[in-house]
């Protein structure tokens, strides 16, 4: 059984980006079929989380439907992001949902990314930003990466990548690297105090300067040992 789940940025209803997206999770689901397993799609609409993912960038705190996309990301073994391009860039609401995530939330899991635009010129967006986004998060992103513009659903190439880059991800998934990662390296990794609930940081809480900056006072001087007394 593995999990993917598919981040979609699209706003509109139909969304093109839903679409290019949701193309690849059923070729993704098929090809796990096809080899014998089963692949479970779970879903997540970055526009029915637009309020609590500003929230969340302004006061840190997350609503309860932006936790469960946080907790099923957590045990995605695969994931397929897509986003609309505007403005020669990743929509904001999309880079703005994984600028909230914790940075060790998606070490090491394969990802697909994709990418939706009205022209070709946009073509590079996946490949110059995106990418670079998901390598700081620390992911897998396979090799082909998936760009549609409005006259690329009727060229048969489309389909041609989705194929390819479906069997990349299907591949990543069953090696287990992202599992393995988290059993064998992850104490390797540079991780940021309280990330995962800091159990990944072997921080001592009991010394001086962490008192210090918990807003504790200042360790006290010790006074020198006092001389034994004289006969």
């Amino acid at each position: 059984m593995f999990r993917l789940v598919v981040v979609s940025g699209g706003t509109s209803d139909p969304s093109s980006t839903k679409l290019l997206a949701d193309r690849a999770a059923a070729r993704v689901a098929n090809l796990v079929r096809e080899r014998g397993g089963e692949a479970r799609v779970s879903n997540i609409d970055l526009r029915e989380l637009a309020n609590e993912i500003s929230t969340a960038l302004v006061s840190q705190l997350s609503g309860p439907r932006l936790q469960a996309a946080v907790a099923a990301l957590g045990e995605a073994d695969g994931i397929i992001a897509s986003a609309p391009v505007y403005k020669a860039g990743a929509s904001g609401l999309f880079t703005s949902f994984f600028h909230v995530l914790d940075n060790d939330l998606l070490i090491a899991k394969p990802v697909i990314l994709a990418a939706t635009a009205g022209t070709a010129r946009h073509a590079l967006v996946v490949d110059e930003q995106m990418r670079s986004l998901f390598a700081y998060l620390r992911t897998m992103t396979v090799p082909t990466s998936l760009f549609a513009a409005s006259e690329d659903w009727a060229d048969p190439a489309l389909n041609k990548r989705i194929d390819r880059a479906a069997l990349e991800l299907v591949l990543l998934m069953e090696s287990g690297f992202a599992r393995k990662v988290r059993d064998e390296a992850w104490r390797s990794y540079q991780h940021e105090f309280g990330s995962a609930g800091g159990t990944e940081t072997e921080i001592d809480l009991d010394t001086d300067l962490m008192r210090l900056a918990a807003g504790g006072g200042a360790p006290r001087p010790k006074s020198p040992p006092r001389p034994a007394d004289q006969p």
